[in-house]
């Protein structure tokens, strides 16, 4: 098994003229580009991205009904590249990753793409991982679209109006030749909805066409004079174009009182996809109802960028204050207007960030205090009668909450239950106990919990695949050598050329530890080349021992199991201390465990449910034995390990104890004998559908077992009938 199954919902991507399409956003999305008429797309995956590259994955038979080319790219850089082929051709194409990280390493791309122009329509959606719920550092795409000139489109949270300017975007980046960034949310993504849909298109001009008729035109190559005359090009001619079409096209929404009915002083000026949290915050002042019939007028920009001079100034008409709804700073979409009023010598005056929070989430609570303190000042007369806004503030400063924080353990973000890399870290530990402390750089992926408790690893990390990149500096000749760490995923996506390559060049003295679980684990457990598993459509079992050793390096070691922690810490001692020259590479692998349990319970079930003899593996700490120590815990953190309270008036500390969570990894047990600790825990075997033999085996160990525990309690103190 490799990418989750989405085989259901894809037959969503069916549906044809007039049916009603019910489901997620993200799914939407993607029967969007169907019914555009794209020629290929491509992505790499990351919240909220992954679903749709998983649904591509299982689409394939749709796909190539349609005549659309889906490639599962190797990072960012190498989808932005692949919006090319609209470049010279009428070929509409499609990429996706997630947010500002993924159009970093697209960036040099997407730069060239935007300076030289499209003839096709070319759109990158974004999974724009901002606020709530976010695994990255906290920045906006706007910023990319202003610098490269690509318009930027935040599509109000609706399918209806998603899907349409999906449709209208591809049309958009044809009549101004720039390609079109579309950023969605986590919350548009996993939204459930409904629209009526139309039918797919296959495209008139195919990638064969194009390739049986290549064509090239100077023009478009950015390279001097060209150059020079693409910015010209980009202003003079592409921005007027998009201004005229994102106009003619009504794009952008308007909602409440207009014209003659507009007769208040005050609007809001909305952000395309908060819209919905505005409209909830409208209701709690009173100002709207849930449908969104708003009694204040509002500008929704779906196209964030460029603004739209024309609708700013029709939509000021006649207001004293608008207030910009605008998430995240900088303020770029209130610096955009407050230019345009002066440059109208509009009187309105221009508000975003004096009532709005600069930076973080904005929740309704934000939005209801902010407007209405906005709406104070200038209109007062508007609010009335109100319900009662939500807050969280009473709640979380009432002494009773507050206490909690004293008996209540915090709870982390962490490793899944039986992760093949939760050995790995406690080898690091075990490590450092003997030979000191070592400059640890981490990497973008499931490991990077490695620097929570218990394990406590890890100092900095700077992008995806660059945690060998990250030491570059830590390249000392007798000092301790420095640890850096990256999975199988960033290795593919950047870490072999950036990382290991770098340090084979330059003679790094360092420890590299490349974790390969046989997936893109932290993305939802795509194939990469390395995956064991067999892939129809894909090349997988590429070995990353060949590829570190084809760019020259000497020093590797493969572990294949790595919950061998007496073997993980050997080698890593063997690489912290040998004499050998040049980088010292760890392999160390074992399969993603949270893809194991998908594939293998099913199998289980089907099994149980069949009548067959089926083992299940469980483990156990025996009581008595258990110290109460907890260095287990300590050292190994798994969610399954939990403490139990003993009803035995001479043990205070309550014992290790394995819930049923336990996925019989057997971790506990290796990090128990690696780090020497009480031989408490033990290992059983549930035999489901038990054979004739089982049963005459179980005949005679059973009474064996109950007679020898009889025995013990019998020959146990009994303290209570000593104090008689």
């Amino acid at each position: 098994m490799a990418e989750r199954s989405f085989a259901k919902e894809v037959e969503h991507l069916k549906l044809g003229e007039g049916d009603v399409f019910r489901g997620e956003g993200i799914l939407a999305i993607t029967k969007a580009l169907l019914q555009s008429g794209i020629s290929y797309v491509g992505g790499y995956q990351g919240s909220p991205i992954s679903h749709l590259m998983d649904v591509l994955a299982d689409a394939n038979d749709i796909l190539d009904d349609l005549g659309v080319n889906f490639q599962s790219s190797a990072n960012e850089a190498t989808a932005g590249a692949m919006l090319s082929a609209s470049v010279m051709y009428p070929l509409r194409g499609a990429v996706a990753w997630k947010s500002t990280v993924g159009t970093n390493v697209a960036s040099d791309a997407l730069a060239n793409l935007a300076s030289g122009g499209v003839t096709g329509g070319a759109m990158v959606i974004v999974g724009e991982d901002y606020g709530e719920g976010s695994s990255i550092m906290q920045e906006r795409t706007h910023a990319f679209a202003m610098k490269s000139q690509m318009w930027l489109l935040d599509p109000r949270p609706d399918q209806e109006c998603m899907v349409g300017l999906i449709e209208k975007g591809f049309e958009l980046s044809e009549a101004s030749n720039t390609p079109v960034l579309l950023q969605v949310r986590v919350r548009s993504c996993h939204m459930t909805g409904e629209f009526v849909c139309k039918d797919n298109v296959r495209p008139d001009f195919t990638l064969k066409d194009a390739m049986n008729s290549p064509k090239r035109d100077l023009d478009r190559i950015v390279l001097p004079p060209a150059a020079y005359e693409h910015e010209v090009e980009k202003i003079e001619r592409r921005l007027p174009a998009a201004i005229d079409f994102v106009t003619e096209n009504k794009l952008n929404e308007f909602f409440g009182p207009t014209g003659k009915d507009k007769s208040g002083k005050t609007g809001l000026i909305v952000q395309g996809g908060m819209y919905n949290s505005t409209i909830r915050a409208l209701q709690f002042l009173g100002l709207s109802d849930a449908y969104g019939n708003s009694k204040l007028p509002i500008y929704v920009m779906n196209v964030c960028y460029p603004t739209i001079p024309s609708e700013i100034e029709a939509f000021c008409e006649g207001l004293d204050a608008v207030l910009v709804v605008e998430e995240g700073q900088p303020e770029f979409i209130e610096q955009s207007i407050t230019t345009n009023i002066s440059r109208l010598r509009k009187p309105t005056e221009v508000h975003g960030k004096k009532y709005l929070p600069m930076a973080g989430d904005y929740t309704v609570t934000a939005l209801t205090k902010g407007i209405g303190q906005f709406l104070e000042d200038y209109e007062a007369s508007l609010l009335g009668n109100r319900a009662p806004a939500p807050d969280p503030v009473p709640i979380l400063t009432n002494p009773a909450v507050a206490a909690l924080k004293d008996v209540v353990p915090p709870r982390p973000p962490g490793l899944c239950t039986g992760c093949p890399e939760r050995p790995i870290f406690t080898a690091m530990k075990l490590v450092f106990e003997e030979l000191g402390e070592h400059h640890v750089s981490a990497d973008i992926g499931c490991h990077l919990f490695s620097i929570l408790p218990p394990f406590n690893i890890g100092a900095t990390t700077m992008g995806y695949g660059l945690g060998a990149a990250s030491s570059a500096a830590f390249n000392v000749k007798g000092a301790k050598r420095s640890i850096s760490i990256m999975g199988d995923g960033g290795f593919w996506h950047n870490g072999l050329t950036s990382g290991i390559g770098h340090a084979v060049f330059n003679k790094h003295d360092g420890v590299f530890l490349i974790i390969d679980n046989y997936y893109s684990s932290a993305t939802g457990g795509q194939d990469i080349l390395s995956s064991r598993a067999f892939n129809k459509r894909r090349t997988t079992n590429n070995s990353i021992v060949d590829a570190v050793k084809g760019v020259g390096a000497k020093w590797v070691r493969q572990i294949d199991r790595t919950y061998d922690v007496n073997r993980m810490r050997a080698v890593l001692i063997e690489a912290l201390t040998t004499d050998a020259e040049g980088p010292k590479i760890i392999v160390a692998s074992s399969e993603c465990m949270l893809n194991k349990q998908r594939r293998v319970k099913p199998q289980v079930a089907k099994a149980l449910k069949a009548g067959k003899r089926t083992v299940k593996e469980r483990f156990g700490v025996d009581e008595d034995v258990c110290t109460g120590d907890h260095a287990c815990i300590r050292l190994s953190g798994c969610p399954s390990l939990s403490v139990k309270e003993l009803d035995d008036p001479l043990r205070d500390d309550p014992v290790a104890s394995i819930d049923t969570t336990c996925v019989a990894c057997g971790n506990c047990g290796e990090v128990a004998d690696a780090a020497v600790l009480c031989p408490s825990f033990y290992r059983a075997e549930v035999i489901h559908n038990p054979s004739s033999w089982d049963r005459f085996k179980s005949s005679f160990t059973l009474p064996a077992i109950t007679y020898l525990q009889k025995r013990r309690a019998r020959r146990a103190v009994n303290f209570e009938e000593a104090a008689r």
